[in-house]
């Protein structure tokens, strides 16, 4: 990424819920001193409908930093949405889909919410909204269950291919 000052960068993470997506984007986020954004984060925060959330990434976009943003991803068209936004900004947005067994999925829910019931509820609802990349969107696949370093040579590769 140091080596891409120029170009404005947005990397868009996305998957199910306990998949590792939030503690990929972090982190990659504060390895290369990108600004971090969880879309669905600052939603539910403050109430905001879906159209306010894409007005407030307009106004992020102003910034003019690579970013890293997570959340208002689900579908093909969210995605395309916030791709349009960002793409009209001058930024290159690249899509990584963090994907995990169910079972580890399942593990990490349940520690998260002290019930199987929970977790059960919470991945079911969220699945059931999810849509996979379509072909057009090139996501760079990553493992849930890999390494941190592992996860960003693979993202880092797929960011050089996509030039």
């Amino acid at each position: 990424m140091e080596g891409n000052k120029n170009k404005l960068r947005a990397v868009l993470v996305f998957g199910a819920p306990g998949s590792g997506k939030t503690t990929f984007a972090e982190k990659f986020a504060k390895k290369y001193n990108l600004a971090y954004y969880d879309l669905d984060e600052i939603q539910e925060k403050y109430g905001f409908s879906h159209e306010a959330v894409l007005a407030i990434l307009e106004i992020i976009t102003r910034s003019k930093q690579s970013i890293v943003i997570e959340g208002e991803l689900k579908t093909e068209k969210e995605r395309t949405e916030v791709r349009n936004i960002l793409r009209n900004h001058g930024y290159k947005p690249a899509l990584v889909w963090v994907q995990t067994d169910f079972m580890t999925i399942k593990l990490r829910l349940k520690k998260r919410y002290r019930t199987i019931k929970k977790a059960k509820e919470t991945y079911d609802a969220a699945v059931a909204e999810m849509e996979a990349p379509a072909d057009f969107e090139k996501p760079i696949i990553l493992s849930g269950k890999h390494t941190f370093e592992t996860q960003t040579k693979h993202v880092l590769a797929g960011l050089a291919k996509a030039r």
